[in-house]
Order: C-alpha cells, then structure tokens, then sequence
C-alpha cells in the first residue's frame, strides 16, 4: 500500500472521464457476462447515484472497495460534449467485513446513507456515515450481512432474484428468490429474519400446465397514486403480471393527504355500493386504513396538524392477500376492425419497470428476443384479500406484531381467460370493489432489431428518465437506446391523437465506436441523473473501467401534443390567456357535437305518427345521453372544484390576515425602532468623535525605538533594581554626615568663644578647606539629585 499522502485543503476538479481511478489503473477486463451469470437474476449495475449530495459511487471488483466522487455539472463544450467535473483525489470507502464473493449490483436508499451490496455469495448493507476508522487513504465503515441464514447459509439451491430498497423506507429492502417468496427486511430490528413473507401462489399457470409462468424475474414498487404506492409489480419469465395490494413497511411515513384520498374513494364508492362483494372488499380496506393509520379516524387532526402519517404493523387474522393476475389486456378497435390484444413473444421476459407518467401508471417488458412491451394500467389499483387463509403472526413479549407470513393465492377469473374485449369508451364504474385486476392497455411494442451477439452477450435492461418521465432508456449488448412515448391514453385522453402518432420514437446513443469491438463497450455500470440545467446526463461504466459521458439534451424531443390545425384561432392578438387547470378541457370545449342524418324522409313524418314517435323518442334519447351526461359532468365537477376553490380561498385570507397583523406589529414598533436608529446613529457620531481625539495623541504618533533605544531601556531597566537604591543609601548617608559635620562645627564655634582668650581662633587656611569641601560635597548631591529625576522621568515615561 502506498504510503500516507497529504490532501490539500482545496480539490482538484478535473473531467469524470480524465480521472486517475479511470485513467491510472491496469488494463483488466470485467466482461459483464460473467457477473450477470454469478447474479442469475438479468441486470448488473456496478455504479449509483445520490441526488441530494451529487456523489457517484462506483464499486471496484478488482480491489473490492467503494469510490466516491464528489461531481459537479458545467456547460457543455462547443462539440456538444458534457461537462462532468469530479473532484481529485476521490474518496475510498471499505468494508469492516470480507467481502470475497463477485458483486453485481450496488445501490443507494432514498436518504443516501446506507448502500446496498449484493453478491453471488452474500448480501450486505453498508453505513456510509457509520464509520470504523480513517486515514488519507481510506475509510472503513460499518457494514452488517442480511438474510445470511436464508439465502446464503444451509439454503444453498435457493438464490436471489431482485433486491430494491423501499421507497417510502429507508431501511427496508424488499428481496425476491427463486423460491416466488417475496420478503420485506428491516435493517433496524432483525437482520436474519425477515419483517413480512408473501408466499406467491400462481395457480393459473398450474391450471393451463405452463410452468414457466410460475418462475418470477422481477419485481416493482409502485408509485405515488392512489393505491399504487402499496402495491408490488411482479413480473413472470412467460411475461404475466401480478400484484399484490396493500404491502406497507412498518414504520413507513405517507402523506396524510393521499391517505385521506382513498380512505374517502373506499366509504363512498365501495362501502355505500350496491354490491355485496363490492361492500366486503372496502369494508376490509377501510379496517386495514383505519388499524394501520389511526390518525385517519379524526380527519380534522389530520388535516390541520399532521402532514405525515406512520404506518403501524397490522394484518387481517382470517383473511390472506390475494396475489392479483395475471393482469389481462383489455381490447380496443383498431383501424382495420380487429382488436389488440396479447401478442405472443419469442423468449422469456428479463426485466421489468415501472413509471408513473402523469395520470398513467405504465409497465414496461424487457424481452430475451430483444423487445420490449409498454402498457398501462387501464384502471386503479385496489386491495383484494381472501377470506379463510390464515396469515401467521410473529409477536413480542407485549403482544405486538413485529412480523407476518401470508399465502398469497391467484384467483381464478374467467374473464381473464384468453383475454377480454372491453371497449374503451365503456364504463368502469361497474366494476368497482368487486375485486377484478385492472386491465393493461396496450402502448406499443418497440421492436429494437438487436444482432444475436448483443442478445447472447449482454441482458437487455430499463430504466427510467429522472427529467422526463416519458423518456426509458434500455440498456443492452449494442448499447443504449433512448425511447420516447408520444401516447398516454389517461394524460392525453383530451385530445385526439393521430394512429400514426401513438408510434414510441427510438434513438440509439450510445453504440460500438472507436474501433472498439462490441465486447469492449458492454456497460457494467449506469446512471441516468439530472444536471443543474434541467438536463439529463449518463454516465456510463465499461467493461474496461473506461467512462463515458453522455448529454441527452440532443434528445429532449417531448411527446408532442396534438393541435387541430382547421380551427380558426387569432394570431392577431399578442396577448396570450393562460386558463387555469382548476376544471379540465374537455369540459371547457363543451358537449360533443351531436351529428344525424340530413334526410327528406324525417320531414315527411307526422308527429302523432308511430314512426314519427318512435323518430323523435329516438333523438330525444340522443340529445339526452350527450347534453345531460355533459350537464352532468359540469355539475360534479363543479361540486367538486368548490371545495377546492374554497380551500384556496381560505389559505388566501389566511395569509392576508397574517400579512396584515405583522403590518400592523411593524406600525406599532415603528416609532420606537425609529428612536433606536436615531440614538444609535448619535452613539456612533460620538464614537466617531472620541477615536479621531484618540488618533491626535502623541502616543499614535510615537515610532518604534531604535536598537540604541532598546540597549539604553534594558541598562535602566537592570539600574531600576540595583543601582538605584544603592545611589539612595549613599545620598542619605552623605546628608547624615553633613548634618553630623554642621552640628560639630556649631560646637566648636561655641568653644572657641569661650576660650578664645586661652586658644586661638582657626586660622583662614583651614576653613578654605573646609568650606571648599562643603562646596563639593553639596556638587555632588545635587549631581545625584539630577540623575535620580532623571532615571524617574524614564520610568514614567516607560510606564505610561
């Protein structure tokens, strides 16, 4: 291992394609063949994508360890190229546990903090901000096994086909085996146990004796609509679709508002319906809504103080979910008179997604053949559950479930067999809470002529657009391929769209260049992210660890919505009205145009005539079922969009009532916030005032001292505490003699007068001498004086 290195405190921001993890590595192959083998389950993806703090991570098969890079978007260049800058030295993160098995698939929950690792030998979750230790090299962090005993342990036959997170969890995974048993863990209570099983019961395919119907491949979480965000899409290798409705994690938060959506839509038109079947199906789906979240009892909590609601453990104690399907194709005419329906396809089916476009739930089939299958859901999902299977519960020491097995039968409907012709243009509402799949409508069938190297080398996969939903793009041994939707029968159902139109538009991206052979430029990464432009960008992962960026904003072309050309419109005018989407524009066009027949023969007919009766019953009947049906339709959506209005309203005075009372909390505070600036502006022209007095005294004005200086500072700081008091014990001392000297020369005077005539006076020689003495003596205490104020001057001046 090279030694420790030292990062700088700034990165270096080069091009994703240039970086040394791509550029500085040994020329090895990883053929993608081999790890989809060691995965058996069709799709390998070796890189992900965290949106909230665009970091890529890419696994390293070779070293067995985890790069993340720190990725930020530019424009592109001037030959259309994608800018994607990563930042250099990028970050190596390891796992605290062997890994020793190939990894195939890696993946992010929906927080970015936990990864997921599947391999032909395990299954592991790693904590990206959990970590063990770290250096400048690498960091280690916490990574734990899931379903070790399960699937890796004495089970060695039983391997896994798909693991996703859960959307509405960040700690849930949902794992599909090949034993068709779908399994929900909690990474926060049992690693080794799963939280809820389903085992799927496919008997249709038992019936007809096809048993490749009955080995699932994929499986889908739904969307946020209506039901489908508690619904699984599994798809079977013979291209039958199943669901299972309701499956919500423990634990998992919805939003309070949808929840009230189809807790109403069960009590209105299941409960109060005519049908006892009907009756029966929504009694159970509002007994699941109101166990599972019980806040939904008092709507007005709810509405006012919750925006989130936690889904509680909960399962009926004789009643099992039925496993739905398989989903029939419902018929609609065709130009030449005949119906569509279920096309038999070569091969087995691969993958499977999943996109919620607008109001469409579409499904999409990934076919061994080199096809793929687009449909929707041509009516709403709703919970079904079969009275009389038992499911099994897992409790604790206080009674609450902490896990639930179920057996999850396929009911037999005849109208599922063979298909069923069911015109569009038909009411659905009859078939509500009686318990019928809903049906699939045929999109399109998107043929993409891939040679039979690209099919035997490479597993065809989808994904979807994160910019645009009605763009998927399909990865497999040719390269990439860019499909667009230009129909969606429930989003676009307002217009009348062309035949020729409804035709899915496909645009290959990414194929054999370079002089590469197609081996060489097999993906073993992908990852579709949007930039901060609006954009979407690719970046692709090869075999030889070559990356590739891509600009998909070339391909922006969106699905064109049709414009009656015949119409007479103003071009005249520049203003353009913008009417608000609050009632929909079918019913702003107003009612269909009702057409009969020009004939001579009606004019003919008498009133009171049977045949003029029977005429006239029949067009009343006519003008009837249109214009009423559309009054109708006016007045529903009326009714409901008042409610709507009303809300609008009321969130619109509620926010002028608060704008008005902080308006008038300002009116009040606004003399005093005034007096406030005024005594704050007088408090800064006096500091003001006071720092120019301060920047006119002499020590502002004072310069540094010179090295002469500083000697003559350090002598009189070493006299301060020796000299000077040696120089004050001699002054005192010499005064003391002078007062001694003075009193003895009083003395003598005394003396002499009285024996003056006895002794003679002192003569003039001896008191020159003396008094010459005193004249010294005095010279040098005054000099003594002089230097002692002048050493005191300089101590004062170095204290101040």
């Amino acid at each position: 291992m090279a030694g420790r290195r030292e990062r700088s405190t700034e990165p270096d921001w080069i091009l994703l394609a240039d970086h040394p993890v791509f550029r500085n590595r040994p020329q090895t192959t990883i053929h993608p063949t081999g790890l989809i083998h060691e995965s058996k389950s069709g799709c390998s993806n070796l890189a992900a994508w965290n949106h909230v703090s665009s970091r890529l991570f890419l696994w390293d098969v070779h070293a067995r360890c985890l790069y993340r890079f720190s990725i930020r978007f530019g424009e592109p260049d001037d030959d259309g190229a994608p800018s994607i800058e990563a930042a250099s030295p990028s970050e190596v993160l390891l796992t605290d546990v062997c890994i020793d098995s190939p990894v195939h698939h890696i993946s992010l929950n929906g927080e970015g903090s936990a990864l997921l690792i599947v391999g032909s030998g395990g299954l592991f979750v790693m904590y990206l901000f959990d970590r063990i230790s770290s250096d400048d090299d690498s960091i280690v962090c916490r990574t734990v096994s899931v379903g070790s005993e399960m699937y890796f342990g004495q089970n060695d036959g039983l391997r896994i086909v798909q693991v996703s997170w859960h959307p509405y969890s960040r700690t849930h995974l949902g794992i599909l085996s090949s034993d068709t048993v779908f399994r929900l863990y909690d990474l926060t209570s049992d690693l080794k146990r799963p939280e809820q099983e389903y085992y799927l019961q496919a008997i249709e395919s038992g019936r007809y004796g096809n048993i490749a119907s009955n080995c699932s491949v994929a499986f889908s979480f739904g969307g946020e609509h209506l039901w489908d965000r508690f619904t699984v899409f599994i798809l079977f290798s013979d291209g039958s679709i199943y669901i299972l409705c309701p499956v919500v994690p423990f634990g998992s938060i919805f939003s309070s508002s949808c929840l009230e959506e189809i807790y109403e839509d069960a009590n209105v038109f299941g409960i109060k319906s005519a049908n006892t079947k009907a009756v029966s199906n929504s009694w159970f789906a509002v007994t699941w809504l109101e166990a599972t979240f019980p806040e939904l009892a008092n709507k007005l909590m709810v509405r006012d103080s919750i925006p989130g609601l936690r889904a509680r453990p909960y399962a009926p104690l004789d009643a099992s979910l039925t496993l739905q399907g398989p989903l029939y194709k419902v018929s609609h005419a065709m130009p030449n008179g005949n119906t569509h329906l279920d096309v038999k396809f070569k091969g087995k089916a691969v993958d499977f997604l999943y996109n919620l476009i607008g109001k469409d739930s579409v499904l999409v089939i990934a076919w061994s053949c080199g096809q793929l299958q687009i449909d929707a859901l041509a009516d709403e999902i709703q919970p079904l559950w079969s009275v009389g299977s038992s499911p099994r519960l897992r409790v604790d020491s206080r009674g609450r479930i902490i896990g639930i097995a179920m057996i999850c039968e396929s009911l037999a409907q005849e109208s599922s067999i063979g298909g069923v012709s069911w015109p569009l243009g038909q009411e659905l509402s009859e078939t509500v809470w009686v318990g019928n799949p809903p049906p699939l409508l045929g999109l399109a069938i998107v043929d993409l002529a891939l040679p039979n190297n690209a099919l035997n080398d490479y597993t065809i996969s989808v994904y979807p657009d994160p910019v645009v939903p009605e763009r998927i793009f399909c990865l497999h041994g040719g390269g990439i391929d860019l499909i667009i939707l230009h129909f969606l029968p429930f989003s676009h159902s307002n217009f009348e769209i062309k035949e020729s139109s409804k035709t899915p538009s496909v645009y290959p991206i990414l194929g054999g260049c370079n002089g590469k052979s197609p081996s060489e430029l097999l993906l073993c990464g992908f990852v579709a992210m949007p930039d901060s432009f609006g954009n979407s960008r690719v970046i692709g992962i090869t075999s030889l660890y070559d990356c590739i960026t891509l600009d998909v904003k070339r391909w922006s072309e969106l699905p064109q919505l049709p414009v009656d050309i015949t119409s007479n419109y103003d071009l005249s005018s520049s203003a353009v009205v913008h009417t608000p989407e609050l009632i929909s524009k079918e019913l702003l066009s107003g009612p269909k145009l009702v057409i009969y027949p020009e004939s001579s023969a009606l004019r003919d007919l008498r009133a009171e005539s049977i045949e003029g009766r029977s005429a006239l019953h029949h067009y009343i009947k006519l003008f009837h079922e249109h214009y009423m049906e559309y009054a109708h339709k006016v007045y529903f959506e009326l009714g409901q969009h008042r409610n709507h209005l009303k809300a609008i309203l009321d969130e619109q005075h509620a926010r002028l009532r608060d704008a008005n009372e902080k308006l008038s909390n300002f009116e009040t505070r606004q003399s005093g916030l005034r007096d406030s600036v005024n005594k704050a502006v007088q408090g800064y022209v006096l500091l003001e005032n006071r720092l120019k007095k301060f920047r006119t005294l002499l020590e502002t004005k004072k310069k540094p001292l010179s090295k002469a200086e500083r000697e003559f500072k350090t002598q009189l700081e070493g006299l301060k505490g020796s000299e000077l008091d040696a120089l004050q014990s001699s002054i005192e001392a010499l005064n003391a003699r002078a007062r001694r000297h003075k009193q003895s020369s009083l003395c003598s005077s005394a003396g002499k007068r009285k024996t003056q005539g006895r002794r003679n006076h002192v003569s003039d020689v001896q008191f020159a001498q003396l008094q010459s003495s005193m004249a010294k003596l005095s010279f040098v205490n005054i000099e003594n004086s002089k230097k002692v104020h002048t050493i005191d001057h300089v101590l004062k001046n170095q204290e101040t």
